[in-house]
C-alpha cells in the first residue's frame, strides 16, 4: 500500500462522512468506547493537514484538511485528552501545521517535527518551548529521508532531551539495530514497529524491538494496527498477540496512538478506523485497568513531559 502515489479519493464525503449524530470526521462509528478511559488520557500520534501549506514534491499522501476543530470532537467522544502532533510525510520538513496546532492544543499537546538536521540551536529551542519532544524518521513514506541520516540527527537532537521516531520496514530495522542500540537518544517505533502479526516471534526484527524496550532504549506505539492487519482492521484478532508481546516484554515503554485523520482511509485505500473501538481493542489487550492507565496516562506522561494527571 505504501508503494503508489496516494490522494484523497473525489468520492470520499466531505470530513470522512461524518453526517449522523454523534460521528466524527474522519472516524468511523458514532458511539463512545465501551471502556471509560483514565482522566488525562493521551493519543500518541495524530496528524493535522491544511492545504493553505503546501505538500513537498513528491508526497504519497495527500489528505483532505483535517483541523484541531474536527480533532475537538473525537476527544468529546471517546475522553482522549492529550495528544501528540506529529508532523506528516506531506510536509517534509514544513512543521507550521503541527505548531500550529500546538498552540491550538495548549498544554494537553506535545509534537514530533520533522528536521533537515541543519536547524540552528535557537530554532530547535524555539520549538521545544512550542512543545516538540521528538523528531521522526520516516524511512517509509518520507521524501528525502534516508537511514544515514540516523546518527546526525539523534547527536542534533540529544541535548533537548528528545527522542527519535522511527517508521521503517522490518527488514532495515534489522539492517540498522546495531547503530539504533548505541544512539544517543531514545527511539519510539511508531506503528507497531511496522510489523506484520505473522512477524511476532518469526521475525528477527520483533526480537530487536522487544530486546531495546527490555533494555529501556525504546519505546513501542500501539498505533495504526489497522496498517499492519492484513484484513486492515481495528478488530483484526491477529493483532492481539503482537500487541501483548509487546505490553508483556515492557509495559512502561508503551503508548496508544489513534493514527487519527487515518490519512491511508481518506484516500479510500482502507477502511476507515472507528477510533472508539481502537480504544476498546487496547483495553481489550491490556486487560486490566491499571495497565491500560499505565499505558495512557503513566507512559506517555514520561515519555513526553506532560505533568502528572490525578
Amino acid at each position: 500500500m505504501f508503494s503508489s502515489h496516494v490522494t484523497a479519493s473525489p468520492l470520499a464525503p466531505p470530513h470522512g462522512g461524518a453526517a449522523r449524530a454523534g460521528a466524527v470526521p474522519f472516524s468511523a462509528g458514532a458511539q463512545p468506547p465501551c471502556v471509560r478511559l483514565p482522566e488525562g488520557a493521551c493519543d500518541s500520534h495524530i496528524h493535522f493537514y491544511d492545504q493553505r501549506f503546501a505538500a513537498v514534491p513528491g508526497a504519497r499522501l495527500l489528505p483532505p484538511d483535517a483541523s484541531v476543530r474536527d480533532y475537538r470532537q473525537l476527544q468529546r467522544r471517546t475522553g482522549l485528552r492529550r495528544a501528540v502532533v506529529v508532523t506528516p510525510s506531506t510536509y517534509g520538513t514544513d512543521n507550521r501545521p503541527m505548531l500550529q496546532a500546538l498552540q491550538a492544543l495548549g498544554d494537553d499537546a506535545r509534537g514530533v517535527a520533522v528536521i533537515e538536521g541543519s536547524e540552528s540551536a535557537a530554532a530547535l529551542a524555539r520549538m521545544h518551548a512550542q512543545g516538540v519532544r521528538g523528531v521522526r524518521l520516516n524511512l517509509s513514506l518520507g521524501v528525502g529521508t534516508r537511514a544515514d541520516m540516523l546518527a546526525p540527527l539523534a547527536e542534533r537532537i540529544a541535548p533537548l532531551g528528545w527522542h527519535l521516531q522511527l517508521l521503517m520496514a522490518p527488514d532495515a530495522l534489522c539492517v540498522q539495530a546495531e547503530l539504533l542500540a548505541r544512539l544517543p537518544v531514545p527511539i519510539v517505533f511508531d506503528h507497531f514497529a511496522r510489523l506484520a502479526p505473522a512477524d511476532a516471534g518469526t521475525h528477527a526484527a520483533h526480537g530487536v524491538v522487544l530486546q531495546m524496550l527490555r533494555a529501556g532504549r525504546a519505546w513501542i506505539k500501539l498505533s495504526g494496527g489497522y496498517i499492519v492487519s492484513p484484513s486492515k482492521s481495528t478488530d483484526d484478532p491477529a493483532l492481539d498477540a503482537l500487541a501483548r508481546s509487546f505490553l508483556a516484554a515492557a509495559p512502561r515503554q508503551v503508548v496508544w496512538g489513534s493514527d487519527w485523520p487515518h490519512a491511508t482511509a481518506s484516500a479510500g485505500v482502507q477502511p476507515m478506523p472507528d477510533d472508539a473501538r481502537q480504544l476498546d481493542r487496547l483495553a481489550h489487550w491490556t486487560a486490566d485497568d491499571a495497565l491500560l492507565r499505565q499505558v495512557l496516562v503513566d507512559n506517555p506522561a514520561r515519555l513526553y513531559g506532560f505533568p502528572p494527571s490525578h
